[in-house]
């Protein structure tokens, strides 16, 4: 699929049976998380392909218009504010793409686990609610649930079984820690299983988060 955007991809062994499609934040590219392969520890599991998507770049207003990597574009420090709403749809189909590049290589949807850090969790959950297939999982970290409004309406049923992994920092000074847990709250209500995890850090990722991702990959990749 030569649309597909540009991305780092790494195998864990020969064959991988599980996918992991893995999107950065604003203004970083696919090479932020690719320590976590290693840091994860997930042996015993099958074999996984990690996929580090590169958003394309943009002019991102709240930074003046300067060109980054952006998978939407921010107006104002109020998230949820007059959302990028194009922006955020047009990111959702080039993950689509890849969801449908590894099922077309072998892997099902049930094998893919989405997910993402601050701009990228709210691509993981923008595209994961509304694929028409149940996913592996979710991996949601600080960040929140866009257009919200229009989840209820939007999501699949077949979303309803894909179980969610969010954590946050309560100090966190990019997405504030209350628009996480009213991103929680608002999927816990529309019935989704959700583990939460909550962390006395900012804008970031610590040592017990990586442990506790970990055990819930094993948990729901076993």
């Amino acid at each position: 699929m030569s649309d597909l955007l540009e991305h780092i991809q790494i195998e864990t062994n020969d064959n991988p049976e599980i996918a992991i499609i893995w999107m950065h934040g604003l203004g970083a590219d696919g090479n932020d998380f690719v320590p976590m392969v290693r840091e994860l520890d997930l042996a015993g599991l099958p074999s996984i392909r990690f996929i580090f998507p590169h958003a394309n770049t943009m002019p991102v207003t709240i930074n003046n218009g300067y060109v980054m990597r952006s998978w939407y574009d921010i107006t104002g420090l109020e998230l949820g504010r007059r959302e990028d709403e194009n922006g955020l749809r047009a990111s959702q189909k080039d993950i689509e793409a890849f969801i449908e590049r590894e099922k077309a290589r072998g892997i099902p949807a049930s094998r893919i686990i989405l997910a993402g850090f601050s701009q990228g969790c709210a691509m993981a959950i923008q595209t994961g609610l509304r694929h028409p297939e149940p996913l592996a999982g979710l991996l949601c970290l600080s960040g929140y649930v866009p257009l919200s409004a229009n989840v209820a309406t939007e999501r699949s049923d077949a979303s309803k079984s894909t179980p969610i992994f969010m954590a946050h920092g309560r100090y966190d000074n990019v997405v504030p820690f209350n628009r996480a847990e009213a991103s929680r709250d608002l999927l816990v209500s529309l019935g989704y299983r959700l583990e939460w995890h909550e962390y006395a850090m900012q804008h970031t990722l610590c040592l017990e988060e990586v442990q506790h991702i970990s055990a819930w990959l094993k948990k729901v990749l076993d």
